[in-house]
């Protein structure tokens, strides 16, 4: 077992990986988020579905720090992160969210190994700390074999395995996925899955999917449906 990082908020008593409360978001005269309430306990699996324009994207957005609110709260395993300097928001989302995209977007230059390995010393963790991180996760993914081989000579299963694995070595409250299969064949999508649904509950990681297919859900333990910036 991989031994949780020290983290701003490693000693609060947490409920909630994620806290959601009444986010709103315009992009001038547009409302794409109008009043977003959300709870996501620890290890639980949530589904977010919805049509484009919806606000699924925006809402990642403004949990990761992309974008940011017009008001309401975000707390991050029990941390909330409004009034927080930037230098603070980047440190607790650093070490509070892994983040799993359908274009994998892996580090060209770098082996699997180091694009997994590359999170954990954003956060300063200890190198011998994070190779035997890596290793494991290498190994709980399957791809030991393929640690030194770059993005370019891996299929996309890979990449994504490698994408997941990325997200999880600084074993953070949150994994947020968005489409992480859209680009996979079914088989290879399923596999993906797989493998999110055993890490998260391997680590007690919760995950906030958003997708368009209903097959992905099966992992999750709620389905959320996203329309016209509110949860319905």
């Amino acid at each position: 077992m991989i031994s949780s990082p020290s983290s701003p908020h490693a000693e609060s008593v947490q409920k909630f990986a994620l806290e959601i409360n009444s986010v709103h978001k315009s992009f001038g005269q547009v409302g794409v988020l109008k009043g977003v309430d959300l709870k996501l306990g620890i290890g639980e699996r949530v589904a977010l579905m919805g049509p484009s324009g919806s606000g699924k994207s925006t809402l990642l957005n403004c949990i990761c720090g992309i974008e940011s609110m017009d008001h309401g709260e975000i707390k991050l395993g029990g941390v909330s992160l409004n009034d927080m300097s930037p230098k603070n928001l980047e440190q607790i989302r650093r070490h509070s969210i892994g983040y799993v995209f359908q274009s994998f977007h892996l580090l060209p230059t770098l082996s699997a190994m180091e694009n997994i390995e590359f999170p954990a010393q954003l956060v300063d963790m200890p190198k011998r700390e994070r190779r035997e991180r890596v290793e494991k996760l290498l190994d709980a993914i399957g791809l030991s074999h393929r640690a030194h081989h770059k993005p370019d000579a891996l299929s996309g299963g890979e990449c994504q395995r490698v994408a997941i694995a990325r997200a999880l070595i600084h074993l953070p409250n949150l994994i947020l996925a968005d489409e992480p299969t859209g680009s996979l064949d079914s088989d290879i999508g399923g596999q993906v899955l797989d493998l999110l649904e055993d890490l998260s509950k391997e680590f007690q990681v919760a995950l906030l999917l958003v997708t368009h297919d209903q097959v992905s859900t099966r992992i999750c333990n709620r389905v959320i449906s996203m329309k016209d910036g509110m949860l319905v």
